[in-house]
C-alpha cells in the first residue's frame, strides 16, 4: 500500500517555473503547500545559491533572475492579500483527485495604487515600473501585515471598485493619483500628475480633488497649488467640450462667457452659453467639491462652501423666476454623454415657444 500523501499534480513545479503566465511563476506559501511543497523546502530553495527566491514573506519566485515588472506586481498582491489569520490548508489524502494547478490568485479586494498604479494606466509623468523601489497596494484598514520590501501598504475604511489593468486589480485614477501625491513632495511633478489625469480623460478635477481632500492632503501648500492649476485645466476643458457640443450638434450659437443684468438693476450673475431669443442659459458647474475637512480650516472651509452653494442656488431660482431657462452641465456629463447633452440643450430651446416672455435682460461681455 501506497502511504505517501504528497498530491499528484498535472503540472511539475519545474515546469511552472518556465511557464509564460505570472502566476505560475510567482506563488505564495499557501499556493506551494497544495503542490505538496512545505515551508522547510521553499526556504531551502530560495537560500542564496538556490533556484528559486523569496520575494515578500510568504511571496516565492519559481526562478533565481531578476524579477519582472509584473512579478513584482503579482507578489505585492499576494502578500497584500493573504487572510489576516492564518489557515491550515486541507491536505488531499491518496484517494483525491488531482488538484490544478493555481488559478486567479487569492487577491482578497487588495488593489495597486500610487505611482505603480498610474504607471499601469500609462502616464508619462511617473517613472517605469521597475524603477520603484516600492509598490503601493491598498488593503482593507483591518489587514494585519506591515509593510515590508517592495510592498508599501496602504490602508483605508473604504476600498474603491478596482479597474483591471492587464489582468491586475487597479485603484481607481483618482485615488491611485492622491495616494501618489501623498509621496510627492515637489509641487511641479503634482501639477503634472493632475494635469494628464484631468487632460487625458481619465478622470473628472471634482474626483480627484474629493481624494485629495480626503486623504488630508489639501492642508499641504503645494497641493493647493497644484489643485488651482487643476480646477483652471478642467474648466478650460469642459468648455472646449461645450463648444464642440454646440458646433457638432448643430444648435444655434450662443453668446458666450456673458454677464446678465436687469436694465437699471442688479446684477444677475454670469453663465457659460447664453440664448438671447430663446432665454435659455447654460451653467458648467466646474466647482471644487468641499475642501473643509483636512486640518484647522474644516469649520471655515466648510461655511465657504455652504455660502458658494447658496449663492449658486439663489442665482439659478432668480434666473428662473426671470422666465429664463437655466440648463445645469457638469464636466463628466459633457464627456461621458456629449449627444445626451445636447439633446437636454435643444429640447430647452424648442420649448421656448411654449413659455410665457421671460423678462428683459441686459447681456453684457463678462
Amino acid at each position: 500500500m501506497n502511504n505517501n500523501t504528497t498530491p499528484l499534480f498535472p503540472c511539475p513545479l519545474s515546469d511552472l517555473a518556465g511557464s509564460g503566465d505570472v502566476r505560475h511563476r510567482v506563488l505564495s506559501l499557501a499556493q506551494l503547500r497544495e503542490h505538496g511543497v512545505a515551508a522547510g523546502r521553499a526556504a531551502a530553495q530560495s537560500r542564496p545559491d538556490g533556484p528559486w527566491q523569496q520575494l515578500l514573506p510568504g511571496v516565492y519566485l519559481l526562478h533565481s533572475g531578476t524579477p519582472t515588472s509584473e512579478e513584482r506586481l503579482h507578489a505585492v498582491l499576494l502578500y497584500a492579500g493573504r487572510p489576516s489569520t492564518k489557515a491550515v490548508p486541507v491536505q488531499p489524502g491518496p484517494s483525491s483527485p488531482p488538484s490544478p494547478a493555481p488559478s486567479c490568485p487569492p487577491y482578497d479586494s487588495v488593489m495597486i495604487t500610487g505611482l505603480a498604479a498610474l504607471a499601469l494606466y500609462g502616464f508619462s509623468a511617473t517613472p517605469g515600473l521597475l524603477s520603484l523601489e516600492q509598490i503601493d497596494v491598498l488593503v482593507p484598514r483591518t489587514r494585519r501585515l506591515r509593510s515590508t520590501g517592495c510592498a508599501r501598504l496602504i490602508r483605508t475604511h473604504s476600498l474603491p471598485p478596482p479597474e483591471q489593468v492587464t489582468g491586475l486589480p487597479v485603484a481607481p485614477v483618482a485615488r491611485a493619483v492622491a495616494d501618489a501625491v501623498a509621496e510627492l513632495t515637489d509641487a511641479r511633478t503634482v501639477v503634472e500628475l493632475l494635469t494628464e489625469a484631468v487632460r487625458g480623460g481619465r478622470c473628472e478635477p471634482a474626483a480627484v480633488v474629493r481624494e485629495l481632500n480626503l486623504s488630508g492632503l489639501l492642508a499641504r501648500p503645494h497641493v493647493v497649488e497644484a489643485v488651482d492649476s487643476l480646477l483652471t485645466e478642467g474648466r478650460a476643458l469642459a468648455e472646449r467640450r461645450l463648444y464642440e457640443m454646440v458646433r457638432t450638434y448643430e444648435l444655434s450659437e450662443p453668446v458666450w462667457n456673458v454677464d446678465l443684468r436687469l436694465p437699471g438693476g442688479p446684477a444677475l450673475g454670469s453663465v457659460d452659453a447664453y440664448w438671447p431669443e430663446f432665454a435659455v442659459a447654460v451653467e458648467l458647474d466646474t466647482r471644487a467639491p468641499h475642501r473643509g475637512n483636512a486640518g484647522a480650516g474644516a469649520g471655515a472651509g466648510a461655511a465657504d462652501e455652504e455660502a458658494e452653494w447658496s449663492e449658486a442656488v439663489r442665482k439659478r431660482e432668480h434666473l428662473e423666476r426671470l422666465g429664463i431657462t437655466v440648463v445645469h452641465l457638469t464636466p463628466r456629463k459633457l464627456r461621458e454623454s456629449l449627444e445626451q447633452q445636447a439633446t437636454v440643450v435643444r429640447t430647452a430651446l424648442m420649448a421656448a415657444d411654449d413659455r410665457d416672455p421671460a423678462a428683459r435682460v441686459l447681456v453684457l461681455p463678462r
